[in-house]
């Protein structure tokens, strides 16, 4: 895979990948997302984010939205636990628009005080969006269960009451905190020679003024004690996560554990919990295994929805699967199937060039590295049963779990 590493003349490294492709992707990636927040500024990077689109020293809120959207392109941008992504596609040819709106929203926004409150007003209502899908809900506060009282525990939307009390001082704060040039990096994968991108940047942020120190600063979350907790919730659904801490992005175990979390609940319709749970009982419509990695820790869990009178029983048939990792050595057939199937899985994402595009973004952004294709296959081919069994054991253990139960509590009027 070919793809060119470089740093513009303030620090901000790029990554880019040219291909002979009509579409291009462009994304710049901010290590500063919600566990950067301090205790009084839940839900204010997700807040800078949306506020980065109401206007610049330039251009007004219209002209931001329109100026992608006029030539058929698209400009978005999110906010996760540790980075925040401003991100377009477009046409090869509008490389150089791409580059100036982006740099323009990302170091020239004015964050206008009236356009801000009235972000305020959208976001309380994605607030109360989110909190109508249980589904989608639980896992934030399953989260907060594993990492209590520290920020990656902490949704990332914010609450009403935070939301409404940010001012652009603490806008400002949080910018200068967290917005410096060693933390940024721009990924670009498309039709434009590394030469002309360039060129492109360095005009963009020549006379900018960012900061080239502060580093990040992260504060480890104390240690896990597994809890249990359960509450009512209107619907026609019990919703179940389980699950606890796991490894962080560089363990030497991560890999395995990823294998693992596909063979159980992966994204195939052949994971052990949809053909032993789904399949063969009908229990569950939506059952998943998840595994998040996060810089210094991480998290693997399991999430059903069930009617409520067999989600206690959907929850036994989970934890015999996970019994069966840990007690019962994959075969060598059944282990090459596995390794397959995640290489054939990760060698189909990476025709996706948007996500090729954040995903480079984000090794660098994180890691300031790129894995090759090539390397993760061969770390993937020397995988063993034994490895598996090993972690299957340190992190699948009933014991060590903590859960999370919605449990269905059907309102008046439903049948």
């Amino acid at each position: 895979m070919d793809l060119d590493i470089f740093t513009l003349s303030n620090g901000i490294r790029v990554v880019h990948r040219p291909i002979n492709r009509p579409v291009a992707h462009l994304g710049l990636l901010i290590a500063a997302g919600s566990r950067d927040e301090l205790e009084s500024e839940q839900g204010l990077a997700h807040f800078i984010e949306h506020c980065l689109f109401k206007g610049t020293q330039k251009r007004k809120a219209y002209h931001i939205l329109s100026r992608m959207e006029d030539v058929g392109g698209e400009l978005n941008a999110f906010t996760s636990k540790e980075e925040t992504v401003i991100h377009s596609s477009f046409l090869s040819g509008d490389y150089a628009r791409a580059v100036d709106l982006i740099c323009d929203i990302a170091f020239r926004s004015t964050f206008p005080p009236k356009e801000c409150e009235k972000e305020k007003e959208v976001i309380i209502d994605e607030i109360n969006s989110y909190k109508d899908s249980p589904s989608d809900s639980i896992f934030d506060d399953f989260e907060e269960l594993v990492f209590p009282n520290h920020s990656l525990g902490k949704n990332i939307l914010g609450t009403i009451e935070s939301v409404k009390a940010f001012t652009t001082e603490d806008i400002k704060r949080f910018l200068a905190r967290n917005y410096s040039n060693e933390r940024m990096v721009f990924s670009s994968v498309g039709n434009i020679s590394t030469k002309k991108l360039k060129k492109l940047l360095e005009q963009q942020i020549d006379g900018l003024t960012i900061d080239k120190g502060n580093s990040r600063e992260l504060t480890a979350p104390v240690k896990h004690l597994p809890i249990s907790r359960e509450e009512s919730r209107s619907g026609y659904q019990t919703h179940v996560v389980m699950g606890t801490r796991a490894y962080e992005a560089r363990h030497d175990m991560m890999r395995p554990l990823a294998l693992i979390n596909n063979i159980l609940g992966g994204t195939g319709m052949n994971s052990r919990l949809n053909l032993n749970i789904r399949e063969k009982y009908g229990f569950t419509y939506h059952l998943e295994s998840f595994y998040h990695p996060y810089l210094d820790t991480g998290l693997f869990g399991i999430y059903l929805g069930t009617d409520p009178g067999t989600a206690d029983r959907a929850i036994q048939l989970v934890h015999k699967e996970l019994k069966k990792l840990r007690e019962q050595k994959l075969g060598t057939l059944q282990l090459s199937k596995a390794k397959k199937q995640i290489l054939g899985q990760f060698a189909m994402a990476q025709e996706n060039n948007g996500a090729l595009m954040l995903s480079f973004g984000k090794s660098l952004l994180l890691h300031n590295e790129i894995e090759s294709f090539e390397s993760i296959v061969n770390d993937v081919d020397q995988l063993k049963a034994e490895t598996l069994m090993e972690v299957a054991n340190e992190i699948m253990r009933e014991e060590n779990f903590s859960r999370l139960i919605f449990r269905n509590q059907q309102p008046s009027g439903f049948q």
